[in-house]
């Protein structure tokens, strides 16, 4: 690619950072303003115009998929020999490499998870805790190494950071000390001390210091504000002294990630510290539509404290108009998962893939309410933060087959079906097939997942007709090593912090009360402002449908005394002690609060159980005739639809109806599951059924 082809495309900003060759730069990049594509296109000028040969460039990311996203780019754009990788990865090969000459001997083994130490750690100290309490304490000792404190500096920084440790400070401390007693006796390694061995290793051997930077010439950091002290101590170990070709990129509006040590002080510092950087914004929004940008810029406007108003990024909207953003409140979390899932489904039915939702939530634990919902209405889901993709039993035997059908030379059709139909019938052997089972559970997770592959084959095919099973392999063996998981068919759901990075045609954003958002122990003006930006984030995560909700009880019939998030004051078009529109549970269910039982009258909390109006083990008369004959017709439909079969009626919706024999379309319509939609699609058609 002739170098100044690499510049076309590119906005005023975005063509400002790849013209700015040479360091130091910081590019303060907003959400969806195209930071990729800006740093990405600077590198591959930098190496077309000669400034700097591909090999000697080191560009630094989070994640490993982040890391592979950058190295697709760069081979796009001519400039394939940029190493992109995170700093773990980095560090971890040239420790590897330089081991044998300046320490010798058994190199140590990394691990990948503290907990099991911590485990031992914590018996040795004859402390007890659980899986929890180890994954919190694990989280404690990792904020320590990253901030660079020793077990007996522990105690005095707790206090200077005005954090709240998981257990009680001197334990803690005990753990971490012995913690790091026992990994040294093992001869092991975490991902803090590999980064920690790597600066000294250079610092200390002055000629692995000169190998290095004679290698690495030319570096590029990115996501920048999420950067801690002991990432810091290496990057400028690895630049060295009286060097300056480092260009940062970041955005202060999203540092959410403090509480791990990471600090933006370094991205806004950046100035300070290089005398002369150059500084270019980028403010223009190719993501999201002038009303989500207009609520982002709402919520980031009200921050608080000097430094957030100096650096403050005010987003430009560059796409048309689209649907205004909705706040509902709910009178309970159940009912407001409800409707979520109801809206979820209705937004399906208008035409948004399943993969292009989500819904975002501010701590794990709320997932479940959203689940169960989402199955009752028949929505396919998909939750992040779950088992890694590529480490799926399913996924794993579905690549080893491919991989086994690509050296035996299966496809030898070189036009993009036959990649498709190769693909999918090498996959058929690992139990995938063209409709899904019905239902949800274990079967169905699976078939997801070989869907998933099923799918990427076809998007492979559709950019690269001449594509082969080879190549597919070869692409899903770069994925797996990046993490780089395909989109799964369903809905998204996913925490905050998880979401960042990540975006969808329609975000839900749920549980946002007092007390969950901003997080109940958020107690200084810091971590409340910290709290502000987790919703900044996950507002700028929708590019057009967004809807933001609250519930005003935990429970259903339960006082209702939460209030909305403050960070919603005079951003809702009222104020926000004002209720909204919602859903109404007295009127859609017959009574207010819980539903009961039909049978017995005991409250129903069960998705499953409201679905069928009764206590699973309560006796009902079920037309088993009736059922299978739904069944049938459903299968019909669904196969004529070309829809899963769980899209026309779920299997509860349909014993639901087998056991009340609505005789209306009113009295159908009475049964959760039977929407307006539904009733309008299927509801003569059934009652015919129910007649007959």
């Amino acid at each position: 690619m002739v170098a100044e082809g690499v510049l076309e495309g590119l906005d005023p900003d975005q063509r400002a950072v790849a013209e700015a060759v040479r360091g130091p730069v910081c590019v303060l990049a907003g959400a969806g303003t195209g930071k990729t594509r800006a740093i990405t296109h600077r590198i591959a000028y930098a190496t077309l115009t000669g400034v700097v040969a591909p090999q000697r460039v080191l560009a630094v990311t989070f994640t490993t998929r982040a890391a592979g996203e950058l190295r697709g780019r760069l081979r796009q754009l001519g400039a394939p020999g940029v190493q992109a990788r995170t700093f773990h990865a980095a560090a971890l090969r040239q420790l590897t490499y330089f081991w044998p000459r300046v320490v010798g001997g058994e190199p140590p083994r990394i691990i990948d998870s503290k907990i099991g130490l911590v485990a031992d750690a914590a018996r040795a100290c004859r402390l007890s805790y659980g899986r929890s309490e180890l994954r919190d304490v694990a989280s404690e000792i990792e904020w320590a190494k990253v901030t660079q404190h020793r077990p007996e500096d522990y105690p005095a920084a707790v206090v200077r950071a005005a954090r709240r440790p998981p257990a009680e400070v001197v334990d803690v401390a005990r753990v971490y000390a012995m913690y790091e007693q026992l990994r040294r006796e093992r001869n092991l390694l975490d991902f803090e001390e590999m980064l920690q061995l790597t600066a000294a290793v250079l610092t200390d051997h002055p000629e692995v210091a000169r190998q290095v930077r004679d290698q690495y010439r030319y570096f590029v950091v990115d996501e920048f504000q999420d950067v801690n002290p002991l990432q810091k101590l290496l990057l400028d170990t690895w630049v060295g002294p009286g060097r300056d070709d480092l260009c940062v990129v970041g955005d202060p509006n999203q540092t959410i990630y403090s509480f791990t040590g990471a600090t933006p002080s370094y991205l806004l510092g950046f100035t300070a510290e290089h005398p002369g950087a150059k500084t270019v914004k980028l403010t223009r929004d190719y993501r999201s539509t002038p009303q989500v940008v207009r609520l982002a810029n709402g919520v980031i406007g009200q921050a608080r404290g000097e430094a957030a108003r100096r650096h403050r990024l005010e987003l430009v909207a560059q796409r048309a108009d689209g649907p205004e953003p909705v706040f509902n409140e709910y009178d309970d979390e159940m009912a407001e998962a409800d409707d979520v899932a109801r809206r979820a489904r209705k937004l399906i039915e208008e035409g948004v893939p399943a993969r292009e939702i989500a819904v975002l939530y501010r701590i794990n634990a709320q997932s479940e309410a959203y689940e169960t919902a989402l199955a009752a209405a028949g929505v396919p889901y998909v939750l992040r933060g779950a088992e890694r993709f590529f480490e799926r039993p399913e996924v794993r035997e579905a690549v080893i087959r491919l991989r086994g059908a690509a050296r035996a030379g299966a496809d030898a059709e070189t036009d993009g079906t036959g990649l498709i139909l190769t693909v999918r019938h090498v996959l058929s052997g690992a139990g995938f097939s063209d409709r899904p089972p019905e239902g949800a559970g274990a079967a169905r997770a699976r078939w997801e997942s070989l869907a998933a592959l099923a799918q990427l084959a076809e998007d492979m095919a559709a950019d690269d007709p001449r594509a082969g099973l080879p190549e597919f392999v070869a692409e899903l063996e770069e994925r797996a090593a990046a993490q780089h998981a395909p989109p799964l068919e369903g809905v998204t759901l996913a925490s905050l912090h998880a979401a960042k990075g990540l975006e969808w045609d329609a975000v839900f954003l749920a549980g946002l009360a007092e007390g969950t958002l901003p997080i109940i122990y958020a107690e200084t003006p810091e971590q409340v402002e910290e709290e502000r930006r987790l919703l900044y984030v996950g507002v700028t995560r929708a590019r057009a449908h967004l809807s933001l909700s609250w519930a005003l009880s935990r429970s259903p019939g339960g006082a209702r005394r939460r209030k909305p998030s403050r960070f919603l004051d005079g951003l809702t078009g009222k104020t926000t002690t004002h209720t909204p529109a919602r859903v109404d549970r007295g009127k859609r269910r017959g009574a207010k609060g819980p539903q009961p039982c039909r049978v017995c009258g005991r409250p129903l909390t069960a998705a499953v159980e409201r679905k069928l109006g009764r206590c699973e083990d309560c006796p009902a008369e079920l037309n088993e005739g009736l059922l299978l004959a739904l069944k049938d017709w459903r299968t019909e439909v669904s196969a004529e639809q070309r829809v899963p079969a769980y899209v026309v009626f779920t299997d509860a919706t349909l014993q639901a109806i087998a056991e009340r024999g609505p005789e209306s379309l009113e009295d159908l319509a009475q049964i959760p599951g039977v929407g307006k939609t539904k009733l309008d699609r299927y509801g003569e058609a059934v009652l015919a059924l129910l007649n007959a």
